[in-house]
């Protein structure tokens, strides 16, 4: 199993118009094979005082694929470009960080 965590931070004010687009996305990424979990997330708002927030501009793309395979196939998914290139204006920056159970 492969673990994806994307770590994206808005241009300012922007991370609202980025999950819209995202969610819209989702479905066609739960329907590719090997998608296991998809999904995005924020900070809590009123969390305990040991947290640490991303901030108001951060969000975070939770997902595992079944495999690597899967994984490179999503990459190259057409709607996956798509999303790219209707919130790629809006993203300040974007962390992907791939890792295997250990």
């Amino acid at each position: 199993m492969i673990h994806v965590v994307a770590v994206i931070t808005a241009k300012p004010g922007m991370r609202d118009s980025i999950l819209q687009t995202f969610r819209a996305n989702v479905p066609a990424v739960k329907a590719e094979q090997g998608c296991i979990e998809y999904g995005a997330a924020v900070d809590f708002e009123d969390g305990p005082k040991f947290q640490t927030k991303y901030g108001p501009d951060t969000m975070l793309v939770i997902e595992k694929w079944e495999s690597m395979e899967a994984l490179k196939v999503h990459a190259a998914a057409p709607h996956m470009a798509a999303y790219a290139a209707a919130t790629k204006d809006m993203i300040a920056s974007r962390l992907i960080h791939i890792l295997t159970p250990a």
